[in-house]
């Protein structure tokens, strides 16, 4: 099983100008290890909607590429969204899910991909035009590359690592912050 914060660092290693939206906790404390960016925008407390909130992204930012990256317990959560998401078909949002196979949050409990559920298979049911489970580092890097071109429709890469918990990298709690220096770098005055 690849490590965590190797398989989101060869993620967002050529991001370019991505736009990362991140889902609660680890996937948060994972990308802003990779690299605290304006274009980062991460979630606090928004469980089961980071995917939702990348299309809403993507819809509003159509010449701009959006990745979300978030977790198998948030995503199990947002199952509905997958739906959603696949009926709007952006060309521009891919959604990484970091899969350990375990609710990290809340102490480790084994959530339901543990048990054999597969989200890639879900999204691919769903209509999404790609859906792929990626289980090395040379699998990353190849999806990696395509993250910046227009696809068919939306992408989901479910990312398979070990069950760990490194030590928490943490960006600003502050979401007033975070929201402004967001749309400050898509060209917004704060609101």
């Amino acid at each position: 099983m690849l490590e965590r914060r190797a398989a989101v660092a060869a993620l967002l290693k050529d991001r370019k100008d991505l736009l990362v939206v991140t889902g609660l906790g680890s996937p948060t404390y994972d990308v802003h290890a990779a690299g605290d960016r304006d274009d980062n925008y991460y979630l606090w407390g928004a469980m089961g909607g980071a995917a939702l909130v990348g299309l809403g992204l993507a819809l509003a930012q159509p010449q701009r590429r959006v990745l979300v990256v978030t977790g198998d317990g948030e995503q199990l959560m947002g199952l509905g969204g997958l739906a959603t998401i696949a009926a709007a078909r952006p060309r521009n949002l891919a959604i990484a899910v970091i899969d350990n196979q375990h609710y990290g949050e809340t102490g480790m409990q084994a959530s339901h991909t543990g048990r054999g559920i597969d989200l890639a298979a879900i999204a691919g049911a769903s209509g999404f035009a790609v859906a792929v489970t990626l289980r090395s580092l040379d699998e990353i890097a190849a999806a990696a590359a395509g993250l910046n071109a227009e696809a068919a429709g939306p992408r989901l890469l479910v990312i398979k690592v070990a069950a760990e918990n490194p030590p928490r990298s943490m960006p600003s709690r502050d979401a007033v912050f975070i929201k402004n220096r967001f749309r400050a770098h898509l060209g917004f005055a704060a609101g």
